[in-house]
């Protein structure tokens, strides 16, 4: 009995040291699993600190606060990522919309990256499909969708409808803007270091500009071939820059140098010994004096006013100090096709440029080193619209006389107009124009032969280049169309003779004439009265 009275009164003093055994070895194994903050280690509080309780009350509120901050960063880095991502995914929803089936682009939530990816391959494949690096075949002579050629100052432009002009200044902001940027993007990138050349780099500006192409495909995007001064004469920096409906693309940076690239003009005549001395006084100004890398080929039909052709161009060779030209002389019927086919296949020497040109054709130096920069052997043809004057003595007939030729070449509305129908002016190398089988040779006469040749051209694998320049200029002449001609041959004359005459509302005032003239009389006649 007194045993168990013993334990009964000792069972209280034995839970309650039970109790604060497990307590401590609870607290102890607390403190030594709780991790390192971000300086130092949580420590026991010291003998002589505050107490026991109020030591880990701070510890635990310290802790609690350090987690809380992390957790509100996460938040914040967690919130940037899902803005960014959905960014990312409402920028391809949209390019899938647009475009369902040129990439088979998929949109996966789970795998950003991928996506991303998948717009990069969606962009470099526009670039494929806009002509960057090589040709595609096309039906006809209308498929091509020609370029437009600019300057720091003005814009040369074919769709100019009755009210732009074909040479003006890019007025609306849009235009000027994305123009300026092009060519702030290209000096960029011609003054970016290349990391190989130890010598002190040349410093490119918009000055060194010389001219650029461009052309817009409205399913593909904007593509921009700019050329700028060398470092030296004759020689050229190219920059081809993309805009893909974004951002502009640079799509290559080369060297072009063409101060030993040869150009063979070939004219095919017959009889007009006067306008070939017009022709050669333009020749030998521009492409003797001024450009100097030029041969000239004549392909003469028939007898008849030859002689006076061959003095011509031996007295030009005489007081030019001239001999690179070469006259050929058929016997047979004009043929403006077998003319040019029999010329350029005459040639014996390497690889040439061969430039198919009229002898009613005024050109510039400018226009030579145009020819040159858009041919490219096996890749590029030219093709390029030149300007076609209008008859002076409509232009002019107001006027107490008519200027002098020089003062003529002019763009403008009133002085001509864009020959955007015509093919006849083509530079291409030799080796193109021969392994594309040359010109049709049973054409015969006027006209047609130049259509045939710009097909083949296009059902090819070659880029052809297509853009006005204002360096070329087709000289106003009486135009007569023969009874010779094929029914369609003779439509065709007929309607380059009618573009020929003068524009819209000059040869309305033609046609009014007589209404203009009695409208003034009336007025005449009322001002008398009152």
């Amino acid at each position: 009995m007194m045993f168990r009275r013993g334990f009964i009164l000792f069972l209280p003093r034995l839970v309650g040291l039970l109790v604060v055994a497990c307590c401590s070895m609870s607290i102890v194994y607390m403190l030594a699993c709780t991790p390192k903050g971000d300086n130092q280690q949580l420590a026991l509080p010291r003998v002589h600190g505050p107490t026991v309780k109020e030591g880990y009350e701070a510890i635990l509120q310290e802790r609690e606060e350090q987690q809380r901050n992390y957790i509100i960063s996460l938040k914040k880095q967690i919130a940037q990522l899902k803005a960014e991502l959905q960014g990312r995914t409402e920028q391809l929803k949209n390019m899938q919309n647009q475009y369902p089936d040129s990439l088979d682009i998929q949109l996966d939530h789970s795998k950003p990256e991928k996506a991303q990816a998948n717009l990069l391959a969606f962009l470099r494949s526009q670039v494929d499909k806009a002509e960057v690096h090589s040709g595609v075949k096309l039906s006809t002579e209308y498929a091509a969708v020609p370029f437009e050629s600019f300057t720091l100052q003005k814009v040369y432009q074919l769709e100019t409808g009755l009210t732009r002009h074909p040479e003006e200044k890019p007025v609306r902001k849009d235009k000027r803007d994305e123009l300026i940027e092009v060519i702030e993007l290209a000096v960029g990138s011609l003054n970016k270091p290349d990391g190989v050349s130890k010598a002190k780099p040349r410093v490119y500006t918009a000055s060194d500009f010389v001219e650029g192409i461009y052309r817009t495909e409205k399913n593909k995007g904007t593509l921009y071939e700019l050329t700028f001064k060398g470092d030296a004469k004759h020689q050229f920096k190219k920059i081809v820059l993309f805009r893909p409906f974004g951002p502009v693309m640079k799509v290559k940076n080369e060297n072009v140098n063409m101060a030993d690239t040869l150009i063979n003009v070939i004219v095919p005549l017959a009889k007009r010994a006067s306008k070939f001395r017009q022709f050669m006084q333009n020749f030998r100004e521009m492409g003797i004096q001024q450009d100097g890398r030029i041969h000239l080929t004549v392909v003469y039909f028939g007898k008849e006013q030859m002689n006076e052709v061959k003095s011509i161009l031996e007295n030009t060779s005489k007081s030019a100090n001239f001999k690179n030209f070469t006259f050929i002389q058929l016997n047979e019927e004009f043929s403006r096709g077998k003319g040019l086919d029999v010329g350029a296949r005459f040639w014996k020497g390497n690889n040439v440029v061969l430039f198919f040109c009229d002898v009613d054709i005024y050109f510039t130096a400018e226009f030579l080193n145009s020819c040159r920069l858009n041919t490219e052997p096996g890749k590029k043809v030219f093709y390029p619209v030149l300007f076609s004057q209008y008859n002076p003595s409509i232009i002019y007939g107001h006027h107490d006389s008519i200027p002098s030729l020089e003062q003529q070449l002019i763009i403008k509305k009133e002085t001509g107009f864009w020959r955007d129908f015509g093919f006849g002016m083509t530079c291409q190398y030799r080796s193109d124009f021969i392994n594309i089988g040359g010109f049709d040779l049973d054409i015969k006469g006027w006209g047609g032969e130049d259509v045939h040749l710009y097909r083949k051209y296009l059902h090819s694998n070659l880029m052809v280049i297509r853009t006005p320049v204002r360096g070329l200029f087709h000289l106003w002449h009486e135009k007569q169309c023969l009874d010779e001609l094929t029914p369609e041959q003779y439509k065709m004359c007929m309607q380059s003779k009618a573009m020929n005459e003068a524009s819209h509302g000059q040869l309305g005032m033609l046609v009014f004439k007589q209404e203009i003239e009695t409208h003034l009389h009336r007025q005449k006649l009322g001002s008398k009265k009152t």
